[in-house]
């Protein structure tokens, strides 16, 4: 592969509106001089996540934060993978937990419910019978992208089972139904240090830190 661009330190923006992921990135940066803003902060616009992959939705997200702020920006497309349902919900992990109108009505407004969301993942796999593969993992490709075009892109991912019911209350997104393989508890219960150190997003941030720092 060609050389990566450095990055230099500075103010970057994070291409999310989701505060824990901006808490998590936040974390993960601040040691290398770098002044992270969230797209949210700066108030830019969020862009339709038309991709189908993760790579092309990090893309899409870093580009536009780049090109409205005239800075280099940083975006994170997660999401988890099911082995017993195709890898689904995949690329569409946050719009399962998405509320459908009649169900914002009974659930108080509409927004994300990611007790819905994991309600959903364990109703599909109980379709399947107690001896469905509960194996799963979660992946991240974060896409660092500057204000001329240029961009690289970096993969991480975390292998676990998936628990049932949810457990802990530290983490965000299906955090509670996730335990990683080798470990008893669930990333929501796990000290948020510790799920730093191991999780999807620490692995491609280690690969991000390695090539642009």
């Amino acid at each position: 592969m060609s050389n990566h661009r450095k990055l230099a330190p500075g103010k970057l923006v994070i291409a999310s509106h989701n505060a824990g992921k901006v808490r998590e990135i936040r974390a993960l940066l601040e040691p290398f001089g770098i002044e992270p803003v969230s797209a949210g902060d700066l108030n830019l616009p969020e862009p339709e996540e038309t991709g189908t992959t993760f790579a092309e939705n990090a893309l899409l997200k870093a580009h536009a934060s780049a090109k409205a702020s005239g800075l280099p920006a940083l975006a994170d497309d997660s999401g988890l993978c099911v082995a017993a349902l195709g890898g689904a919900p995949g690329v569409y992990t946050a719009d399962w937990s998405e509320k459908q109108w009649f169900e914002a009505d009974a659930l108080g407004g509409p927004g994300r419910d990611w007790y819905l969301a994991m309600g959903k993942v364990e109703g599909k796999l109980a379709e399947l019978g107690p001896d469905a593969d509960r194996s799963a993992y979660f992946t991240c490709t974060l896409a660092l992208a500057w204000p001329d075009g240029h961009a690289e892109l970096f993969e991480g991912r975390v292998n676990g089972t998936l628990a049932w019911p949810p457990r802990g209350t530290m983490g965000f997104g299906y955090d509670p139904v996730f335990v990683p393989l080798g470990r008893t508890q669930s990333f929501a219960e796990l000290d948020p240090a510790e799920k730093h150190a191991m999780s999807h997003r620490a692995d491609a941030f280690r690969k991000l830190v390695e090539a642009v720092f």
